[in-house]
C-alpha cells in the first residue's frame, strides 16, 4: 500500500512538472491580439446598433506617449468592466461587480490577459442575451507590442463603449472612485499609525472639471514621492492631460491613482482588496473637488512608509 501511494505521488508530481513546463508564456503581443479581437467585436456591435463611430477622433484622443506599467493597463480593464455594467443596465440585465484584486508590487502581465478574457466572456453573454449573431472574427498576430500599446487599445475600447452606451461617466461616478482612493489612503494611514487630523474643506461652488483633474495629478505626485522613497518604479502621467479635462478623463486618472496606491499598500504589507465603488447619483463637481482636495491633504501627511 505504501509503495502504491508513493508511486501515485510520484506520477502526480511528474504530471505537474510536465504541465508547468508546457505552460504558455503570455507576452504583450498575445495580450494585444486579444485587445484587437475585442475591438473588432465592439466595432461590429456599433454597426449592429447603427451607432456612428468616431474612430479617428477616439484614436487622436487616446494616443499617448509615456512608459506605463502592467498595473496601469490592468486598471483600464476595470474601467471597461464598469462600462459593460452600464450597457447591461440599459438592457435590463443585472449588474455584475467588476473583478478586483489584492495589492501587488509588480503586477504580472498575465493578469491583464485574464482581464481580456473576462471582457470577452461578458460580451459573449451580452450577445447571447440580446440575440446578437456576431460573425466569426479571426485573431491576428502582432510583434513588438508594449504595455502602452495595450493601454491605448483598451482606451479606444473604453471610448467606443461611450458611443454604445447612452449614459456616460458623470461626476457621481468619479466621486465613487475617489471614495475608493479615500478608503485606500485611510487604510495606509491607519497601518502606518499616522494620526489623521485632516478634515474636508468647505465646498468650492465654482469648482470645475479642470480643478478636479489638477487635484488628481497632485495626488499622483504625492504617491510618486512615496514610491521614490520606497524604490518603486513610478509613472509619468502628465501625458494624460489632453484627455483629462473631461469627466471620462478624470475617471481614468482616478483609476491610475488606485493602480499606484496598490504598490504602496503592497510595499508596506497591506493585502486587503480595495472595496468596489458605491453608486452615487447626484454628486456635483464641487463635491468631487472637495473630496479630491481632502485626499491630497490626507496623503500629504505621509512622509515615511515606516510604522510609527
Amino acid at each position: 500500500m505504501y509503495i502504491e501511494g508513493f508511486c501515485m505521488k510520484k506520477i502526480i508530481l511528474i504530471f505537474l512538472l510536465c504541465f508547468g513546463l508546457n505552460a504558455k508564456t503570455i507576452t504583450s503581443n498575445d495580450v494585444y491580439s486579444e485587445v484587437a479581437f475585442i475591438t473588432d467585436e465592439i466595432h461590429y456591435l456599433l454597426k449592429y446598433y447603427g451607432v456612428k463611430h468616431d474612430h479617428e477622433g477616439i484614436t487622436k484622443r487616446t494616443t499617448i506617449s509615456t512608459k506605463l506599467k502592467p498595473r496601469n493597463v490592468w486598471q483600464i480593464t476595470y474601467e471597461i468592466m464598469v462600462k459593460i455594467n452600464i450597457l447591461r443596465q440599459q438592457y435590463k440585465l443585472p449588474v455584475i461587480e467588476p473583478i478586483n484584486m489584492a495589492p501587488v508590487l509588480h503586477l504580472n502581465p498575465d493578469l491583464v490577459y485574464e482581464q481580456t478574457q473576462r471582457i470577452q466572456t461578458e460580451l459573449k453573454i451580452f450577445f447571447i442575451r440580446q440575440g446578437v449573431k456576431i460573425p466569426t472574427i479571426k485573431r491576428k498576430s502582432y510583434k513588438g507590442k508594449t504595455p502602452l500599446d495595450i493601454f491605448i487599445g483598451l482606451s479606444h475600447i473604453s471610448a467606443a463603449f461611450d458611443e454604445i452606451n447612452s449614459e456616460r461617466f458623470t461626476p457621481s461616478y468619479v466621486f465613487g472612485e475617489q471614495m475608493r482612493v479615500y478608503n485606500d489612503i485611510t487604510l495606509i494611514l491607519q497601518y502606518l499609525h499616522i494620526d489623521d487630523k485632516t478634515i474636508p474643506k468647505k465646498k468650492n461652488k465654482d469648482a470645475t472639471i479642470i480643478n478636479i483633474f489638477n487635484g488628481s495629478i497632485k495626488i499622483l505626485e504625492k504617491i510618486k514621492q512615496l514610491q521614490i522613497l520606497a524604490g518603486i518604479e513610478f509613472v509619468d502621467f502628465h501625458e494624460f492631460e489632453k484627455e483629462g479635462h473631461t469627466v471620462g478623463g478624470i475617471y481614468t486618472i482616478t483609476q491610475m491613482i488606485l493602480a499606484e496606491l496598490q504598490t504602496i499598500k503592497a510595499y508596506i504589507g497591506i493585502d486587503l482588496i480595495t472595496p468596489a465603488s458605491i453608486r452615487y447619483n447626484t454628486k456635483t463637481p464641487a463635491e468631487v473637488e472637495q473630496l479630491v482636495s481632502w485626499n491630497i491633504r490626507k496623503i500629504a501627511s505621509i512622509n515615511s512608509l515606516v510604522k510609527r
